[in-house]
């Protein structure tokens, strides 16, 4: 392997070894009520959504194999977190979406899951470098995002 094969694969290993480790302190939080973080990620999931989409859509943005989207899907729907909608294009197929009481816990978690967020980034990273980790994991998603047809967000406007 060329050097910049090995570094590539060193910088991979290096990304994954921040998130396992960031998901680790972010899991033992007590911040997800009576939600798993899995779950939070669907509610989180849908709350980006400007409509209501499909299973696979869902399935596309969360990482989840499609049976267990679909048990999960299943235990939000009873606990009154996320409504299932006929899809008026395809009286066959089916949208999600959260409800009401989806979108208030979404939010109640959120923040202080933001929170924690936040107090774990900035205790290592400086403004600089959370500027350049954000432009580099975009350019990375963007590169991607043609593949498996997701568009990338920048939803951070620099505060002044």
């Amino acid at each position: 392997m060329t050097g910049a094969g090995v570094l590539a694969n060193d910088a991979w290993e290096a990304l994954l070894a921040a998130h396992a480790t960031l998901i680790k302190e972010f899991s033992v939080q007590d911040v997800w009520a009576d939600l798993s973080m899995r779950e939070y990620d669907v509610l989180y999931t849908l709350s980006k959504c400007a409509q209501p989409v499909r299973l696979g859509e869902l399935n596309r943005h969360v990482l989840l194999s499609q049976p267990a989207m679909s048990r999960m899907v299943d235990r939000l729907v009873a606990r009154g977190l996320v409504e299932r909608k006929p899809d008026p294009a395809d009286g066959r197929g089916v949208l999600l979406a959260l409800t009401c009481a989806g979108q208030a816990r979404q939010r109640e978690i959120g923040r202080k899951h933001a929170r924690g967020v936040a107090a774990a980034m900035t205790a290592d990273l400086s403004r600089d470098e959370l500027r350049q980790l954000r432009a580099i994991c975009l350019k990375l998603a963007s590169g991607r995002a043609a593949a498996t047809r997701q568009e990338p967000t920048d939803r951070y406007e620099e505060a002044s």
